[in-house]
């Protein structure tokens, strides 16, 4: 394994050990009781037990830490320069009609920058994470953003309501997280999406920027809301134009 900081080390042994709840419940996923959130997004006791695990884990490990999750909100705490930001089951829709595409997703704030990241897809033993200066890694091998500079061999992602319909290749996946790790890795040459919780996107953020790819700009202080697009460097331009009403 390449060198990794002792918090990137604390994230991945709380994501190794919530992944076991959601496997044992993806397994049974008949046997959930589910309570609606909101007109496409439901709360399950997965997503409650697993962010349950994440938040003791990490705050065993930096107990001054803040906190930002999903399911509990804003949890202020001592240090408020360094905070988790935790999305429990990213793609819960996916998890509750037994497809397996979703991830458990922690980013690190520090100072106002995420300098930490990881996306883990418990289902299919999937490791992405990144660190400041650092490289983004997929299993604890490095990965780097597609290379391709023609916009017509490109496959892209996004999520939500599209108004005005792109000219490209797209897919719709529900999982806003395994999205940026697929664009960080190559797998998806440009993700785009309106309407994002930062929970969604923290540990992409990461991700993309250590994997040579491009983002616009975030307001990392505003948690809901969040307009983005990622790709790589080359295909950046071309992009944007065909998102220009986006």
């Amino acid at each position: 394994m390449n060198s990794i900081s002792a918090n990137l080390n604390v994230m991945i042994k709380a994501a190794e050990k919530a992944s076991k709840v959601l496997i044992r419940d993806f397994g049974e996923i008949e046997k959930l009781q589910v309570s609606k959130k909101g007109p496409s997004d439901f709360v399950t006791n997965s997503d409650l037990k697993t962010e349950k695990i994440i938040i003791e884990e990490l705050k065993k490990a930096r107990p001054n830490y803040s906190i930002i999750s999903e399911e509990n909100g804003i949890q202020n705490n001592k240090d408020d320069n360094n905070i988790w930001i935790i999305d429990p089951i990213d793609g819960t829709i996916n998890f509750l009609h037994g497809i397996p595409h979703f991830a458990i997703s922690i980013g690190l704030k520090s100072n106002n920058e995420i300098i930490s990241g990881l996306i883990f897809d418990p289902i299919k033993n999937e490791m992405f994470y990144a660190e400041k200066n650092n490289g983004a890694f997929f299993n604890n091998q490095r990965v780097r953003v597609s290379k391709k500079n023609m916009i017509d061999d490109c496959l892209f992602a996004t999520g939500g309501k599209i108004q005005n319909e792109p000219d490209i290749l797209y897919r719709k996946s529900g999982c806003a997280a395994l999205d940026l790790a697929y664009v960080a890795s190559g797998r998806y040459d440009g993700y785009f999406q309106n309407n994002l919780n930062l929970w969604d996107i923290a540990a992409g953020i990461i991700l993309v920027k250590e994997a040579g790819g491009t983002l616009n700009e975030i307001d990392l202080s505003v948690n809901e809301n969040i307009k983005i697009i990622a790709s790589s460097h080359d295909i950046n331009s071309k992009l944007l134009k065909k998102l220009d009403n986006f």
